[in-house]
């Protein structure tokens, strides 16, 4: 009888011990990958993790956070980039994943995306109700090489609807791998009326703060569903070079 008692006792203690770890009481992500933290290197927009997964070990960029050697960490969503040049820190990487969604716990299963919210939100969804709030910064950028202000941009947005164009901008933020593009929102320190932010989709990795050349195409009253609603929207945009002022 002492023995089942102290048996039953483990058992608990056991169970304790598991649930101040990493067990969960949801679904986790099948894609859910977990690392643990080796080396912190931080930069001005992001911190530079140094990790391994496994028998594996390399870099991982996350928008900059509070870690520590040992920390574990989880995400799904990450773009590769090689030979990725890190101007803030003057040193180039042989390999990093840029990673979209760290989470210190594990990533849910069936996260919602803009590809399936519709069905969460309200029917009457409005213009800019899933869209983050975006801050105007005091920052002045030139035009140069061809690009134009955004104010211009936004002030005779139908002459250049569906046109390739050229602008010059501070990426202010930048979203990896979501619906397949990176989104990046860039300012320039012109506005028009309300206007100050363009929302910028590519395939190229750019650090937040960094100055750059946009070309795309503009595409004006772009509807995403579920309120992603982007009066105007810079599509398949190529950085052509970063510009230092």
């Amino acid at each position: 009888m002492r023995n089942l008692f102290l048996l039953f006792i483990s058992l608990i203690i056991l169970s304790a011990c598991e649930s101040g770890t990493n067990k969960v009481s949801y679904a986790v992500d099948p894609a859910n990958r977990t690392v643990e933290v080796s080396e912190v290197v931080q930069a001005n927009a992001y911190s530079y993790l140094n990790v391994s997964e496994g028998n594996q070990q390399f870099w991982i960029a996350v928008p900059i956070m509070d870690a520590r050697k040992g920390d574990e960490l989880h995400f799904t969503q990450s773009m590769e980039m090689a030979d990725f040049y890190s101007r803030d820190l003057d040193r180039t990487f042989d390999l990093v994943l840029f990673v979209d969604n760290v989470s210190r716990l594990p990533i849910p299963a069936a996260t919602p995306t803009l590809g399936n919210m519709q069905q969460a939100q309200p029917q009457e969804a409005t213009p800019h109700q899933g869209r983050p709030k975006t801050d105007k910064k005091e920052i002045k950028v030139e035009a140069r090489d061809g690009a134009i202000q955004l104010a211009e941009l936004f002030e005779n947005a139908e002459k250049y609807s569906n046109k390739r164009v050229k602008v010059t901008g501070e990426v202010t933020k930048f979203n990896a791998g979501i619906m397949g593009k990176n989104w990046a929102h860039i300012q320039d320190g012109t506005t028009y009326g309300k206007y100050f932010d363009l929302t910028v989709t590519t395939q190229d990795i750019i650090p937040v703060g960094d100055i750059v050349i946009f070309e795309g195409t503009l595409v004006l009253n772009k509807d995403l569903g579920s309120g992603y609603f982007y009066e105007f929207l810079l599509e398949d945009a190529v950085a052509t070079r970063a510009v230092m002022f």
